[in-house]
């Protein structure tokens, strides 16, 4: 006998929301992550008295399911500060206020004209059924960076345009397919608001950090949750699914993987799962990035006129927000994509400096004075190995992307990649977990 009706299997906001709807429903459920903490790709920890989120943290317009939920729980967003000069690294140069017009102005008209290019084809993207999409065929067989070699010359645009494409995907352009890209972008409502501060993804953040979401999604499901508890097996037997690991197995009707497609591949199925399926996961790899936070004992640039944001394009830290709360100053940043993996045979204390280093040069020597430096490799952490999710090289998702949310037999499956809108957010998570709920219940009835 089946000890519960389903089995899901990781408590990142994929899982937790997935376990929460089936329990509202009357469904008993048992919550297995491997970590000794909820949340997935977010985490909050304490730093020198101050919140940081280490993972996932922006919310913006459209992001409405994350919205509820922080409504639900009494958790505030404050608004993503921008005020002030912006100062802009290229070639161990930094350029500031109407400087950056000057340095700028040679590449903007190209860099201009790829963007409106690109946002009008993301416009036509599908994301609920990609293949739709005019071209689909074709734009899936090309990748980002020859589409882009058609259409910029000019070496600094290219930089830039590169860039954010890191910012976007932890990973360059070479790596994904011109489908792939389009329709993720066209999930979170188009490529500017998928890049953008006011209007876009990153308006706003939460106070006291976004894991505290999750651990009140899990208080809510008790003893159901089960930490420390890693997944190596999943089995279709005729007693049900059985989901098992060192800390033992537990039997259900139906099962909800809800990781990574890269993690969900390291389980064992038995029976296998159908090829398609198999060979997409071996396909989507997670990009690579460290984030990291400076934190310091107030935001002393803004009364030097300065809005936080270093933008450095091709350096190892691409760049930077003021992301301070009431009573401290914190500077927030990433390496990415290359420079994430490079970065990542560092220490931290190596990191740190590469990264006071750049803040020295873009506003002076003050910003050397930091209380501390804290980040994360999202690919070392071992139930990760990759954030902020996978993307799609050429001709994976016109071969093998129907196969992302196709249940195998009584195995279901969630998480952001899994969403056709806000792809890659935890909005995304939250809406993949409400629609593999409604599966399993409708399978269960």
């Amino acid at each position: 006998m089946p000890d519960v009706d389903v089995v899901v299997v990781g408590a990142g906001f994929a899982g937790l929301t997935a376990a929460r709807r089936l329990a509202e429903k009357g469904a008993s459920v048992a919550v297995l992550e491997a970590r000794d903490r909820v949340g997935g790709r977010t985490h909050t920890v304490e730093v020198a008295g101050v919140a940081l989120d280490l993972g996932g943290m922006w919310v913006g317009p459209g992001q409405s399911a994350l919205h509820a939920l922080a409504k639900e729980l009494g958790v505030r967003t404050t608004t993503q500060v921008m005020v002030g000069d912006g100062v802009v690294v290229l070639d161990g140069q930094a350029y500031r206020g109407g400087r950056v017009a000057g340095v700028l102005a040679g590449m903007f008209e190209q860099l201009q004209a790829a963007t409106a290019e690109f946002e009008a084809l993301v416009q036509q993207a599908s994301p609920d059924d990609p293949w739709s999409t005019p071209d689909a065929a074709k734009l899936d067989s090309m990748t980002l960076a020859s589409w882009l070699d058609e259409r910029i010359t000019n070496s600094q645009a290219r930089l830039f345009f590169e860039m954010t494409i890191n910012s976007v995907f932890a990973t360059g352009s070479a790596n994904m397919s011109v489908l792939g890209a389009a329709v993720y972008a066209a999930s979170s409502g188009g490529w500017s608001r998928l890049t953008g501060t006011s209007g876009g993804a990153q308006q706003d953040r939460f106070v006291g950090g976004v894991e505290q979401m999750a651990a009140m999604l899990a208080a809510k499901l008790g003893d159901a949750v089960r930490p420390g508890f890693p997944v190596s097996r999943l089995s279709c037997e005729s007693s049900g699914v059985r989901v098992s690991g060192e800390r033992g197995a537990v039997v259900g009707r139906r099962a909800i993987v809800a990781l990574s497609p890269m993690l969900s591949g390291r389980i064992a199925f038995n029976p296998p799962l159908p090829a398609r399926r198999d060979q997409l996961v071996q396909r989507l790899p997670a990009g690579s990035v460290i984030k990291f936070h400076v934190v310091y004992e107030s935001p002393w640039w803004r009364a030097e006129g300065l809005s936080g944001q270093v933008i450095a394009p091709g350096a190892p830290v691409a760049v930077t927000f003021d992301t301070s709360p009431p009573g401290a100053g914190v500077v927030t940043g990433f390496f990415e994509g290359r420079h994430a993996v490079e970065a990542g045979r560092l220490t931290p204390a190596e990191r740190s400096a590469i990264v006071t280093d750049l803040l020295a040069l873009a506003w002076g020597e003050r910003a050397r004075e930091h209380l501390a430096y804290v980040d994360l490799d999202w690919s070392a952490e071992p139930w990760t190995r990759g954030c902020y999710a996978a993307h799609f090289p050429p001709g994976v998702l016109s071969t093998y992307g129907p196969a992302l949310r196709e249940p195998c037999g009584p195995i279901h499956w969630a998480g952001t990649e899994t969403a056709t809108r806000s792809i890659g957010y935890i909005d995304g998570a939250i809406r993949s977990g409400e629609r593999a709920a409604a599966e399993v219940l409708s399978a269960l009835a």
